[in-house]
């Protein structure tokens, strides 16, 4: 057996062969054969690896042995220098606790998971008066109920925005509620029915609570029906504008259905796993099903999954997935999982309820899983044909703003202006294969009430356009991106504004931040405002830090070229542009005879009648355009 090579990032020498083989032999002296779960540590205390058994004596003795180990084996059992156990009354717990300590532990030859970010819900309140409709995320100890889990913040933000629609209750929060005088936005929008100032009544209130909840629970058909028959008896009664309502109300429920992609008839509540490995790397697609509906889905990436077949690697998922929420009843694969009973039992115990672990081989399910395993296959070879340096900064990214996966889509917004005038909101986008220029979009500032220079109403502006044309291409099933992160190019501030944006169009959970330059605009200095009220600096040499100030750059050049490009079309415009009958011709005698558009408007209506080709009538035209108060 040749010598192992030293561990990654250390100087140390290789121990010697068949170093780590003694010291397991050593331990196998007082090893008892029960249950447990062992641990072998390297030199440094390090741990290498976790395993339960349903025998410690046997299990661990088969490291003993000189053959039959793959070469990951190998090199784990040299590396070895102690080990520790721990003993359990079955194997059932011993599962259990391996699970937990791996995902605690992440050991470098075990199979692990890098994503252990919380799903989020849909929660609907009961400790007010007035229920509450929301996103959650964390420990459920609030006197509500829970709806999901669904795949992303993107899933349920989008749920929950057509949701709204359809069942319009408050997501204010309780101080908000309390302080209103008026209703908000969300009310003109018709996402809201405004309890907070008494625009409906209890009873009313309480049967679009109860109607939330039962579509939530698999029950839409029986909602779209009860809800058909009364936008019918509106219209028998020409009580047109609660039909309309009614009708509005059904299509936001269709549009929620249409958006789920996948509807199905034979399952309720399962989880879809789909394993795909391809070039030493795996990918398992996770698509979600609760109360008959599709809740998202979502890619993972284990490591450590080499010279691993994928029944062993599924077992491991499964351990680590579970770890921290509750399993469905029905979980299918496309491959079949070593020691599936066992795995059945501590899912079930863990979940408090009975899990099923299935492959199914034809019907709907076979369907389900077959999808699944196609998106598996799509996302393992788009992450494949990233580039590893711009994958590396995204999920710096996402480590640097606390973002539960690299963003897929960022986007950075910055103004532009002289003194207030022609003002230029800009968008650029940046991702996975660097700026998206196809996707850059620029906004002419409209509000004619701006104060010249009002940096947050331009950025106001900008942001409500934006994502009031989101939502509606939500609605539209335009399919639009949303952003994994929204970087706005100011301080506090700024950040502010965007954040009040979001709020009064009932946008939650799109992450926000904003860069702002150091003191004297010292680039390498600059401070990042985190959405969570965090202020950080990054070292001046990182990487991440670099690739933050080109996507700022690139939003100011991006920004400051609309804008040139905005005057230099104002300037070359004339006010001649705008008189009725004064086209190309008329327009050239009036230039070649005065020299310039403000000649023509001070001249006098004598003046204008001596021009060749303008006759007494228009330039009676042309005077009283210039002259409109005289």
């Amino acid at each position: 057996m040749t010598a192992t090579p030293a561990e990654p990032g250390t100087d140390e020498e290789p121990p010697p062969p068949g170093a780590g083989r003694a010291v397991i032999r050593a331990a196998l002296k007082s090893m008892p054969g029960v249950p447990g779960v062992y641990r072998m540590l390297n030199r440094r205390g390090e741990v290498l690896y976790v395993g339960k058994a349903r025998n410690l004596k046997k299990r661990v003795g088969s490291y003993a042995n000189r053959t039959g180990h793959t070469n990951r084996i190998l090199n784990m059992i040299a590396a070895t220098a102690s080990m520790e156990i721990v003993t359990t009354h079955t194997e059932v717990e011993a599962l259990l606790l391996e699970s937990n300590l791996i995902k605690r532990l992440k050991p470098r030859f075990n199979v692990t998971l890098r994503d252990d970010k919380s799903f989020p819900y849909i929660m609907i309140r009961r400790d007010h008066n007035w229920a509450q409709i929301a996103k959650h995320r964390g420990a459920r100890d609030r006197d509500a109920e829970y709806f999901g889990p669904f795949a992303s913040a993107g899933a349920v933000n989008r749920t929950l925005s057509a949701l709204q629609r359809a069942f319009p209750l408050r997501s204010c929060s309780d101080s908000v509620f309390e302080s209103r005088t008026r209703p908000c936005l969300q009310f003109q929008i018709k996402r809201c029915t405004a309890p907070c100032v008494g625009r409906i009544e209890k009873p009313d209130y309480e049967e679009i609570v109860h109607q939330a909840r039962d579509f939530l629970t698999g029950k839409s058909h029986e909602i779209q029906q009860r809800l058909a028959s009364l936008m019918t008896t509106a219209a028998e009664t020409r009580d047109y504008e609660t039909a309309a309502m009614y009708r509005d109300r059904i299509r936001a429920l269709a549009h929620i259905q249409a958006r789920q992609g996948i509807n199905v008839q034979t399952v309720d509540e399962a989880d879809i796993m789909a394993l795909h490995q391809e070039g030493g790397q795996v990918c398992v697609q996770v698509f979600f099903f609760r109360g008959g509906q599709n809740f998202g889905s979502r890619a993972y990436f284990p490591v450590h999954t080499q010279s691993m077949d994928p029944p062993e690697i599924l077992t491991a998922f499964f351990g680590q997935f579970y770890e921290s929420r509750p399993a469905p009843r029905l979980i299918l694969t496309n491959h079949d999982c070593e020691e599936r009973a066992l795995i059945e039992e501590a899912l079930s115990i863990r979940a408090g309820h009975s899990v099923k672990i299935n492959r199914p081989q034809r019907g709907e399910k076979a369907d389900l899983v077959r999808h699944a395993l196609a998106n598996a296959s799509d996302a393992l070879r788009r992450r494949m044909a990233e580039s590893a340096t711009q994958r590396a900064l995204l999920e710096g990214i996402a480590e640097t703003f606390k973002l539960e996966s690299a963003p897929e889509r960022i986007e950075v917004y910055d103004n532009s202006h002289v003194s207030g005038t022609h003002a230029v909101g800009a968008m650029i986008v940046a991702g996975p294969d660097g700026f998206m220029k196809a996707h850059y979009r620029k906004f002419n500032i409209r509000d004619k009430d701006l104060s010249p220079g009002d940096d947050y109403g331009m950025m106001r502006e900008v942001l409500t356009r934006r994502f009031k044309r989101l939502l509606k291409d939500d609605e539209g099933h335009a399919g639009t991106s949303w952003p994994g992160l929204v970087l706005i190019d100011g301080g506090r501030g700024q950040l502010g504004v965007a954040k009040a944006v979001l709020a009064d169009l009932g946008v939650s959970d799109v992450p926000i931040a904003g860069i702002a330059k150091g003191p004297d605009r010292n680039a390498g200095r600059e401070r990042l405002f985190l959405d969570d009220g965090t202020v950080i600096r990054l070292e001046p040499r990182d990487p991440v830090l670099y690739f933050l100030q080109r996507m700022r750059d690139e939003a100011h050049r991006f920004a400051i070229g609309s804008h040139r490009a905005r005057r230099s079309k104002a300037i070359g415009t004339s006010p001649l542009d705008e008189i009725p009958g004064i086209g190309a011709r008329r327009k050239r005698a009036l230039l070649h005879h005065f020299g310039s558009a403000g000649e023509v408007a001070r001249a006098g209506l004598h003046d204008l009648e001596k021009v060749d080709g303008i006759s007494g009538n228009v330039a009676k035209v042309v005077y009283g355009f210039f002259h409109s108060e005289t």
